[in-house]
């Protein structure tokens, strides 16, 4: 049913038709692009896939970041990160963050990825693991609800919330 990849350059054309599905101004988590990244040019989105190849190795603060991409039927139906090892950037943005193309929600994309993420978190011993999404975000708070998420504060300035799931 759902596929769980790297990214890779051979997605360019799949990955460009999720990206355009989202539109402009959508927040597209889980891919770790940055305004910076040029993705519809081959050379950049080249350029984007090799930056998060190196994120999967330590940075000199520590920072590592695990990108995967969710495929249906060979379509980028969504993506999911999980980054650790520096607390100061996991404690902002949380330790998994996750999107899903508008046309594939309500089909359990987004949860399906969750806990193939939660696996790997519980893998590398990450606990508690931290997410975080806005207050009015309910289609995510369900699914972070669901995998065991509970609501750690009330949410920040910006209108974050905060969740912790402990695995064991």
């Amino acid at each position: 049913m759902f596929e769980l990849v790297p990214p890779s350059p051979e997605l360019f054309t799949k990955w460009n038709a999720a990206h355009e599905e989202w539109g402009s101004g959508f927040h597209e988590d889980g891919f770790g692009i940055s305004p910076s990244d040029d993705v519809k040019s081959p050379a950049g989105f080249q350029a984007w896939i090799d930056r998060l190849d190196a994120l999967s190795q330590p940075d000199d603060q520590g920072l590592v970041g695990v990108f995967r991409w969710v495929l249906e039927r060979g379509n980028v139906a969504g993506g999911i990160a999980l980054r650790y090892g520096n607390d100061k950037v996991t404690d902002r943005l949380g330790h998994i963050g996750f999107g899903v193309t508008p046309s594939s929600r309500g089909r359990g994309v987004g949860s399906w990825a969750l806990q193939q993420m939660l696996a790997l978190a519980s893998e590398l011993a990450i606990s508690p693991i931290v997410l975080v999404c806005r207050s009015d975000n309910e289609p995510s708070i369900r699914t972070i609800a669901a995998a065991g998420g509970e609501i750690a504060g009330v949410p920040n300035e910006d209108g974050l919330l905060r969740f912790r799931i402990d695995p064991h």
